[in-house]
């Protein structure tokens, strides 16, 4: 009995080691330095820069007004690093776009919550707009994207009013034109009828969130003003479920705006990575192309 309560008691212990040390060797490699990319700081929020990172397209002027677009890496609220959409930008640069990598505020660097997280998604988007003329930018075809908790951070930027920094010109818009969604958490609250969370899960929420959850649930807030949408999901998601994105998509439809959910067989979390074996990042890059050449923010790429 004794050795069995031990293991009981050193086992979380271990796992909970294990996982700081995955923790700090992300955060070796902290801030990214991205090749070829030029920094710049779109917020200041106490002692703490917030840079983008900004991969321009070759022989890019101030005066071409190109499309553009920002994401946001995941990790739970938590982590994570802009590293993880930096082969997306360099795709899209080649293909005519000024293309962004935002880090943004998570819990194990600056202890915040997700309220923090939108905040500065919102503020990324507003920096963009309002230095639009300096960078050469269409103020007007300004897209957010983000792969699971930097999916929600850029689906919020584009369903949910508020969250805005009280410093900043709310006279320049946050919400972006269009929005680029990789397995995205945008179901945080119940769904009478359709999709129940249990109680214990709801307080989980509350907690990550630093509001109540459905303050931050794209699914509750969406009107007929959502921007254009293409969401990216693997069927066999169990960290977000499938459907909770079939239920977004059928809500921004019923609404009377255009959404596109890509689902992909036999495909877990975060399988749109560059790299992850098994992985579907050239089909998702693919389906992204041909929504935003559908847009206007892309030419149309010519049949091999």
């Amino acid at each position: 009995m004794h050795r069995r309560l031990t293991a009981a008691l050193v086992l979380p212990l271990l796992i909970s080691c294990a996982v700081l040390a995955q923790e700090r060797q992300r955060n070796r490699t902290y801030p990214p330095k991205l090749k070829g990319a030029k920094v710049e700081t779109y917020k200041t929020i106490g002692d703490v820069k917030l840079d983008v990172n900004i991969f321009f397209p070759e022989d890019h002027k101030p005066t071409d007004r190109r499309p553009a677009i920002v994401f946001f890496f995941g990790g739970g609220w938590r982590s994570g690093s802009p590293a993880q959409f930096e082969q997306q930008c360099r795709h899209l640069a080649e293909r005519g776009m000024v293309a962004m990598t935002a880090d943004y505020r998570v819990s194990s660097r600056h202890g915040t919550t997700a309220d923090a997280c939108v905040s500065d998604g919102k503020s990324a988007v507003r920096w963009i707009r309002q230095n639009a003329e300096r960078l050469g930018v269409d103020p007007q075809r300004v897209v957010a994207g983000g792969g699971s908790a930097g999916g929600h951070v850029a689906a919020c930027t584009g369903t949910i009013a508020g969250f805005e920094e009280s410093d900043e010109d709310i006279s320049i818009s946050s919400k972006p034109n269009a929005m680029a969604l990789f397995n995205p958490a945008v179901v945080l609250a119940p769904i009478e009828g359709q999709y129940p969370i249990e109680a214990e899960r709801q307080q989980e929420l509350r907690k990550r969130m630093g509001v109540d959850p459905r303050e931050l649930s794209p699914y509750h807030h969406v009107s007929q003003d959502v921007p254009p949408t293409i969401i990216f999901h693997g069927v066999a998601d169990t960290t977000v479920p499938y459907k909770t994105v079939q239920l977004f998509e059928s809500a921004i439809k019923k609404a009377g705006a255009r959404c596109e959910l890509e689902g992909y067989e036999g495909r877990a979390h975060g399988f749109f990575n560059y790299g992850r074996e098994g992985g579907s990042y050239e089909a998702t890059v693919k389906a992204l192309d041909k929504f935003l050449a559908a847009l206007g923010y892309l030419e149309q790429e010519r049949d091999e």
